[in-house]
């Protein structure tokens, strides 16, 4: 059974790998009562791109994966772990993300070149390596899902999706999941992302791709203003769907394109609305820029005012503090002219307060997904971000959270 159908592209009801690839996931000891280490692997060596958190405290895990990668952009396996992010533990840190990529690569017959290694969880506490190594005797190559619960920390549900469409006259898998619920700001991608294929694909064109989508995407989100130290997305195409090899002047180029996009937004909006205490969605759609980076920039800045989320939690109208979240950018705006909706409900033209229904405008403020559209009258540019409101659990849950 299929959810949905977009342009060609067959969303399944279920999660499900591409040809070649396998994972597994499992309780190592890292934390009680959940899973907390994974792993996923490929058949064959994979093309593989990524891209890596800017925090000027980068994660052992993160560094090396980063290095690994840009090496030869080729993987075939992914170790990760919650619980315990692996970063600000200096040299100690650096050798065993390198041991855990060892024994992974021992246990799977390749070469170490071809590991890559994701933590998660509480920063400046070293790795418990028996813990780890332990745990890697027990994965195994299945076709199960439990890899994507397994690198959760705060985050409520598993984010994944799974879409089919053709290439080549081929059918190709793609599939996505992903963690992240706070420390939620990227100027990368997202806390943990995984994205894996059976198309074909050369690694350099995977990574120009990889690199344009996430600036539309996991880019345009924020839950708390906050960058991880261990943000990072990969993606892997192994080319067993054996289509032609991907370039931009092919016709199913586009096509390919389309479901990448459609899979990294689907990510980026599920973390969104997974916030740490998050009640609400919230999008904002910006028109009438002066170009698409100046839509950008105003509409993230919306989604990440604190005092917008506030409001938005408490389902008030106060549209005031969105003029404060955009005058306070740099992007051109005709301070006289801008129109603010709710929800299509206007509540702002010419700057000024438009006439609404304050009861229909409260019943719509109460609902799971806030859309916000602002229109800049300054020029034809277009952009959109993701966020959530701004609840008293977020709060609950960061001044519980272990130091």
């Amino acid at each position: 059974m299929t959810v949905t159908t977009t342009k060609n592209i067959t969303t399944l009801a279920t999660y499900t790998w591409p040809q070649g690839f396998y994972s597994d996931g499992l309780n190592a000891g890292l934390r009680e009562g959940k899973k907390d280490m994974g792993w996923l692997y490929s058949e064959v060596p994979a093309a593989a791109a990524g891209v890596y958190t800017t925090n000027q405290f980068q994660a052992a895990p993160t560094k090396l994966t980063k290095q690994t990668i840009e090496a030869t952009h080729h993987l075939q396996a992914m170790i990760m772990n919650s619980a315990n992010a692996n970063s600000c533990t200096g040299v100690q840190g650096a050798q065993n993300a390198a041991l855990m990529q060892a024994w992974t690569a021992q246990k799977l017959g390749i070469a170490p070149e071809l590991v890559g290694v994701a933590s998660t969880g509480i920063i400046g506490e070293q790795l418990p390596m028996g813990v780890i190594e332990a745990g890697l005797d027990h994965l195994q190559l299945t076709k199960n899902d439990a890899v994507t619960t397994a690198i959760l920390t705060t985050d409520l549900h598993p984010k994944t999706i799974s879409i089919q469409f053709e290439l080549d006259g081929q059918t190709v898998t793609m599939s996505g999941f992903a963690k992240g619920s706070g420390m939620i700001h990227p100027n990368m991608a997202t806390m943990l992302g995984f994205v894996t294929t059976d198309a074909q694909i050369t690694g350099d064109q995977l990574q120009k791709l990889l690199s344009q989508e996430v600036d539309e995407t996991f880019n345009q989100i924020t839950v708390d203003g906050d960058t991880s130290t261990n943000d990072m997305v990969v993606v892997l195409a192994n080319g067993m769907a054996n289509n032609q090899t991907l370039t931009p002047d092919q016709e199913d180029y586009d096509t390919f394109v389309a479901a990448f996009h459609q899979v990294l937004s689907f990510l980026a909006q599920s973390i969104a609305q997974d916030g740490e205490g998050a009640s609400k969605l919230v999008e904002t759609d910006v028109i009438g820029a002066l170009n698409h980076d100046e839509a950008q920039m105003v509409a993230k800045a919306i989604v990440g005012s604190n005092l917008v989320k506030a409001a938005i939690f408490g389902e008030d109208p106060n549209w005031g503090r969105l003029m404060g979240a955009i005058g306070q950018t740099d992007a051109h705006v005709d301070v006289d002219h801008v129109s603010i909706w709710f929800n299509g409900l206007l509540i702002v033209k010419n700057s000024q307060a438009a006439l609404f229904d304050a009861a229909e405008m409260k019943a719509s403020l109460g609902e799971s997904v806030v859309k916000i559209k602002v229109d800049l009258n300054s020029g034809e540019g277009t952009g959109q971000a993701w966020g959530c409101d701004l609840t008293y659990q977020y709060v609950k849950i960061n001044a519980a959270y272990h130091s």
